[in-house]
């Protein structure tokens, strides 16, 4: 893929030139069935409409993308009340997938829902964003995810990759300090938009971003063509979250790892081998004790 070679190349063409897209194919839902109002109902219809060119039409990182490398993900904002005349509360569900090679399948990478999500938006408002400044909560939050979408998937491709676009959605979160909205401070949860950025570019959660590059890149894109070899990697990659529950148990990124991953882990380890089974069912259980009855329908498979 174009995004993740790291050499130049000269290229010489002859025929239609190779069209570049922006890097996301965002699809945008805004649910306002909780707010009535012809008025309300035309402005929700502007903002999904602007939140989508504002998604798929930026561009993000400095790499060239072709139209079929752009990275899948969805945004629901659900409006659940008007707040005044231009300001609305709402939730924002973030989800994001990733092809695996020689496959149809597309494996989930972010879900998540921040409930803390205020915002103003005036009929007709173009969307204007400036990753130096802080200029709207509707603006800086979609950015934010963005990066967020990104910096996950570079990092299933490169050991680590997504770094410089972890540390463009901290710039984000840093500018917003001085906002007065929510979600953006340490202290205000430890389960927030600061907490997201935070935890990924400590380096005792390093162990969890190589588990990314090594379940996906190692394991998931091998398993067409080798099937137990790219399930053993996979388990092998469980004992990196290991390190990282003994280190820092309970951690929020942990929590959003498996927000996005505990139902493919069991289609995965319920079709191994009895010896795999019995250490994933282990590990996972141990790191993720909420899915543990879930995990525990692996032997049953």
């Amino acid at each position: 893929m174009l995004k993740y070679i790291a050499l130049f190349l000269f290229i010489v063409t002859i025929g239609p030139a190779t069209v570049y897209s922006q890097e996301l194919n965002c699809q945008v839902t805004v649910n306002s069935t909780q707010i009535q109002g012809t008025t309300e109902k035309q402005v929700f219809d502007q903002v999904q409409k602007a939140v989508f060119e504002f998604m798929n039409n930026t561009k993000w990182t400095k790499d060239n993308y072709t139209t079929n490398e752009r990275i899948d993900c969805s945004i629901l904002i659900n409006i659940t009340s008007k707040l005044s005349t231009e300001d609305y509360k709402a939730t924002i569900q973030i989800q994001s997938r990733r092809p695996t090679y020689k496959s149809s399948y597309n494996s989930p990478l972010v879900n998540y829902m921040d409930e803390n999500f205020v915002f103003k938006y005036g009929q007709f408002q173009q969307l204007e964003f400036n990753i130096n400044n802080y200029s709207n909560n509707l603006t800086s939050v979609l950015a934010f995810y963005a990066y967020i979408i990104i910096a996950n998937d570079y990092d299933t491709f490169t050991n680590l990759g997504g770094t410089e676009y972890f540390q463009k959605a901290q710039l984000i979160v840093s500018n917003a300090q001085s906002s007065g909205e929510v979600g953006w401070k340490s202290f205000e949860s430890n389960k927030n938009r600061y907490w997201i950025v935070e935890n990924a570019l400590q380096p005792v959660f390093q162990p969890l971003r190589e588990c990314m590059y090594q379940y996906h890149r190692l394991g998931l894109d091998i398993m067409n063509d080798k099937p137990d070899d790219g399930r053993k990697a996979i388990l092998n990659s469980t004992d990196l979250l290991v390190k990282v529950y003994k280190d820092r148990p309970a951690s929020f990124i942990l929590e959003l790892f498996f927000n996005a991953k505990a139902d493919e882990l069991v289609n995965i380890f319920s079709k191994g081998f009895p010896d795999e089974k019995t250490k994933a069912v282990e590990n996972l259980s141990k790191v993720n004790p909420t899915n543990a009855s879930k995990y525990s329908k692996i032997q049953s498979n």
